[in-house]
């Protein structure tokens, strides 16, 4: 059993030169959103286990307050000032839940629509609907036990233009097993076990993901109706 360790800030920077992730080795380009392992190499939220979150630029207080406070895990957003010689904060990424309660707390009825059509919107303009149509089907063919809805879910999530997400690999434009498995395992961790919380505290990647790999091995298989490795 793991120690719990004191809660910190993730931070995420929007690099301002080529950048190269260290673990999947995808090119990220120009002001890609990375994070840096202690050997100062970048990971992509993808890698990073951050991309299912959402932005919230910096500009109401009282909505970022509360949507971190909401939100399980949480990322300080930063960008290098090349006037002022120093990062400034852009926002935080946070879980869409946090956000949604947080617009709750914050907004007016109207307001709280607005935003969400507006998200909706954005949302849609990065979706391939048939091909996720397509991805959501392979998911329940091959878990058919997972829980009504969440297979649209899952392919919303990984199937996003432009993401880099697994979804958009050539092996899940395949629709390969193994592809959609590693869709369906990142969305397990996050949503049924406390992998968030565990990152949340500071735990290393490997480490949450050896401290909820049994939980989440036990729901893929209820899922699978079988035998699936996280």
């Amino acid at each position: 059993m793991t120690t719990t360790k004191p809660s910190h800030d993730i931070k995420v920077f929007i690099s301002s030169r080529e950048s190269e992730c260290g673990e999947c080795g995808e090119a990220l380009g120009h002001h890609a959103w990375i994070t840096l392992q202690e050997d100062k190499k970048a990971l992509c939220l993808v890698c990073a286990d951050l991309d299912h979150l959402v932005f919230l630029p910096s500009g109401d207080a009282a909505l970022t307050r509360r949507a971190r406070k909401n939100s399980q895990l949480s990322a300080v957003v930063l960008k290098w000032s090349r006037a002022r010689k120093h990062y400034e904060r852009q926002g935080l990424l946070v879980e869409e839940t946090g956000l949604q309660e947080a617009e709750k707390q914050c907004l007016s009825d109207s307001d709280v629509r607005a935003r969400r059509r507006a998200r909706e919107a954005e949302k849609r303009a990065e979706l391939d609907i048939e091909y996720v149509a397509s991805f959501a089907a392979r998911v329940r063919e091959i878990f058919p036990f997972c829980p009504a809805s969440r297979e649209q879910d899952i392919a919303e999530h990984a199937c996003r233009k432009y993401s880099g997400r697994v979804g958009r690999s050539t092996a899940a434009k395949q629709f390969d097993e193994d592809a959609v498995h590693l869709a369906v395992a990142a969305h397990v961790r996050h949503r049924e076990t406390n992998y968030d919380r565990l990152l949340a505290q500071g735990h290393e990647r490997r480490e949450a993901r050896m401290e909820v790999r049994h939980a989440a091995q036990t729901i893929l298989d209820q899922w699978a109706g079988g035998r699936n490795e996280v």
